[in-house]
């Protein structure tokens, strides 16, 4: 059931303009409620940053990598960069209009309404529903957007007009239609669904961006998915892609097996494949500047991790220079800032990507020399030739 008297507002994230709208319209409308397109963690985070709470602002690369969420954790950071960025450049702090709606609210003696999806829920359907193609895709347009030197905002309200919001909707839309999918019109369903189980005046401040999308849905209720399958996660099923990478490492093991079988000398292969593999990826690491206990780290788990799909030397390797070096979302947000590669260089974060790249570049270096110094003799023994 609808709210017996609804008013949306389409806000840009960082524009003054819409905190003082908001606190107007709050004012006049003397709601009921008032809805925020935001989950409890942001709320929270907003608050502590408004209350002065200092937060844990270091990255802790381990449980990144351990956890398999360094893509999430790029995508979430990055776009907290973003509008940071914008923000910076207007003089708004991104959530500046959510809060203002929040203490208005208050001062209006009004319940408080999150009624948008967990931005973590919301990240990993994304990413799951993303092929390995379109995450490298964006992966690479995250890091290429770091480098890249933006033209200057001059209007901000413009992003909350069709044309240029379209556009953006539109490119997103482009690169990967199922995550924009549930970016985009998933949360414009399940926010339309926590709408109409509110009761009572209410006003709703919500992005520019999902204001139609949002009204489409209330409209069609019938339309919208049960809200328990808009935060299920599903584990992703198993594609060729990956099929194809689980089988490199067991092609590589069975080609040793079949020669120690066949009472072929396999020890001074597999030693030259140690070596070529853990000493490149050693010799890359140094040269990306890294400490001396993670080229070394490099070296050992070069040789496993150049047969495991899934794994890269660089990334241990990047764990020990994390331990070393120490960093936070200070050097994450302080890297597109750099002027010049002095700057990039003394960033603790540029200097642990070095290092996990050196690294990576170095392991796949040793691979392709092994091929036809190690594995190539061992076939054509295998063959007889």
């Amino acid at each position: 059931m609808a709210p017996d008297n609804l008013k949306i507002i389409g806000t840009a994230h960082v524009s003054e303009k819409s905190v003082e709208e908001v606190k107007n319209t709050i004012i006049e409308c003397e709601p009921d409620i008032v809805a925020v397109e935001l989950d409890a963690a942001r709320y929270q985070n907003l608050l502590n940053e408004k209350n002065g709470v200092q937060e844990d602002k270091e990255i802790k690369i381990r449980e990144i990598l351990k956890n398999n969420n360094f893509t999430m954790f790029l995508v979430s950071g990055f776009l907290s960069y973003f509008q940071k960025k914008i923000g910076e450049e207007v003089g708004v702090k991104p959530g500046s209009e959510m809060m203002a709606a929040a203490e208005a609210a208050t001062e209006a003696g009004a319940k408080i309404a999150l009624i948008d999806r967990d931005i973590q829920i919301t990240l990993k359907r994304a990413l799951n529903r993303m092929s390995f193609w379109e995450k490298a895709k964006f992966v690479y347009s995250i890091i290429a957007s770091f480098f890249s030197s933006d033209e200057a905002i001059e209007d901000i309200e413009d992003i909350k007009q069709g044309d240029a919001l379209e556009e953006v909707m539109g490119y997103f839309q482009e690169m990967s239609p199922r995550a924009y999918e549930v970016l985009v019109a998933e949360r414009d369903a399940y926010m339309a669904q926590r709408l109409l189980d509110l009761e009572g005046n209410v006003v709703a401040v919500v992005g520019a961006g999902h204001k139609k999308g949002i009204q489409k849905n209330m409209e069609n209720p019938q339309d919208i998915p049960p809200l328990y399958q808009l935060v299920e996660l599903k584990e992703p099923r198993i594609s060729a892609s990956k099929i194809i990478l689980f089988a490199i490492p067991v092609i590589f093991i069975l080609i040793f097996v079949f020669a120690f079988l066949k009472g072929i000398n396999i020890q001074s292969g597999i030693l030259e494949f140690v070596l070529l593999t853990g000493g490149f990826a050693c010799a890359g690491s140094l040269l990306a500047g890294s400490k001396i206990p993670s080229a070394i780290t490099a070296f050992i788990v070069a040789p496993f991790t150049a047969i495991h799909p899934l794994l890269a030397a660089g990334w241990f390797a990047g764990i020990v220079e994390a331990k070393y070096r120490g960093v936070s979302m200070e050097d994450l947000a302080n890297l597109p800032k750099s002027e010049s590669l002095r700057d990039m260089w003394n960033n603790r974060l540029f200097r642990i990507l070095l290092v996990v790249v050196g690294a990576n570049i170095g392991t796949t270096i040793g691979v392709f020399l092994s091929i036809p110094n190690v594995l190539m003799p061992l076939i054509n023994k295998l063959m007889g030739m």
